[in-house]
């Protein structure tokens, strides 16, 4: 059992640290560079070769039954999903076989959207202290259910 994060733009890096230290759990920081190694003997820093989606491949190759991968990327935790992987999105938003289709098809409109009309202007809205919290709830719920094999 492992967590694996889609490191670039995560910004829920600390609490996955706090959340798999108190677990003793194995974590996998994937990134394409530019992340700030931990000195924590449980965190791993893997850098892949620059390259798009390069980090997202390397995860969805090796996460599988058992591990929990934490990614804002909806194609990559699509495939994590179809590995049986947990997946959470960094607002503590779970991913799974039940609501996937649903979130990758309404990425695809989006991207459709955003395309059919270059003046529209997106963007999120900021991550919260809320989101941060949910987040931490849900992983300390996934690592519990990684554990009793659920």
């Amino acid at each position: 059992m492992a967590i694996y994060v889609d490191a670039d733009a995560c910004p829920v890096k600390a609490e996955i640290e706090r959340v798999a230290t108190r677990h003793r759990l194995r974590v996998l920081v994937v990134s394409n560079g530019g992340i700030r190694p931990s000195p924590n003997p449980l965190i791993e820093t893997v850098i892949v070769p620059d390259g798009p989606d390069e980090a997202d491949k390397w995860i969805a190759e090796r996460a599988g039954a058992g591990d929990i991968v934490v990614t804002g990327d909806i194609p990559l935790a699509a495939r994590a999903v179809g590995a049986g992987a947990q997946v959470l999105k960094h607002d503590g938003t779970r991913l799974g076989p039940d609501n996937i289709g649903n979130v990758l098809a309404s990425r695809d409109l989006m991207a459709d959207l955003r395309a059919a009309d270059p003046f529209r202007q997106g963007g999120g809205r900021g991550f919260t202290k809320a989101d941060r919290s949910r987040f931490l709830d849900a992983l300390e719920l996934a690592v519990r259910r990684a554990v009793a094999g659920r």
